[in-house]
């Protein structure tokens, strides 16, 4: 036997005990369509920490009712991504899927009570997300209280606005990635218009204290800066979720 065409894996399975708050968009309207969050920007990661073993609960800022991206859901016949089979499992499932009706209202949310939090994008963030104060203010109290803080795709606009006790943004001094004005281009031609009204990526430069990265469009690409974890877009769900699993096994 040649040994050196083996290959030989064997993955750690006794991570520590942790718990995470995914958090997502509730429902808005954008150009008369109802639009939430990126399926896989929310089951992904949470698939990946339900094996890690974590307990995992899903919130929205308002509480109650959230919905998948028409664009991101497996079994909108319209939608482009029918084999997003963790999606599908997701909603199905006996008790997750009874979440998307009855998440956690942001207000019930203890941050004590939590290891980490992830956020989701979609069509919504960029609506509901931006005059949230108490959605600024929660994610700053995760940053603060020493937390792992995950941002992926839209969800990261989060850090636009979001200050921390002493005034200053989140993002200052930060590394930090989120859905490109390249993706958002390839959005405008498939809808044939400008779908937002301002992007992250153009934002974020106007910052001249952070330093904001992306890819090429739709390539993976995740950052960790500190507590602090980014992810470009949707193909990059898989990047945050093992970057926070690290981080939190550090």
């Amino acid at each position: 036997m040649n040994e050196l065409n083996v290959i030989r894996r064997q993955p750690t399975h006794n991570l520590p005990k942790k718990k995470i708050l995914c958090l997502v968009s509730n429902p808005a309207q954008l150009h008369g369509m109802e639009v939430g969050f990126f399926a896989e920007e929310m089951t992904r990661p949470f698939f990946d920490f339900i094996n890690a073993g974590y307990d995992v609960d899903v919130a929205s800022p308002d509480g109650g009712r959230v919905i998948f991206d028409g664009h991101s859901n497996p079994e909108n016949p319209k939608g482009a991504y029918p084999n997003d089979l963790i999606s599908i499992g997701f909603v199905h499932h006996a008790t997750f899927g009874k979440w998307m009706e009855d998440t956690i209202p942001i207000a019930a949310i203890n941050v004590a009570d939590y290891d980490a939090i992830c956020v989701a994008g979609g069509g919504a963030p960029l609506i509901t997300f931006k005059d949230n104060v108490k959605l600024h203010q929660l994610i700053a109290d995760f940053y603060e209280a020493g937390k792992i803080t995950c941002l992926i795709c839209h969800g990261t606009s989060l850090l636009l606005w979001t200050k921390l006790s002493d005034g200053t943004l989140l993002a200052d001094g930060k590394t930090w990635t989120g859905f490109a004005d390249s993706e958002e281009e390839m959005i405008n031609q498939m809808f044939g218009m400008t779908v937002n009204d301002y992007t992250i990526e153009t934002e974020a430069r106007k910052n001249p204290d952070t330093n904001f990265e992306v890819a090429g469009p739709l390539e993976p690409f995740a950052i960790r800066d500190g507590r602090l974890i980014t992810a470009q877009q949707q193909h990059s769900s898989f990047l945050a979720s093992q970057l926070v699993i690290e981080a939190l096994s550090d």
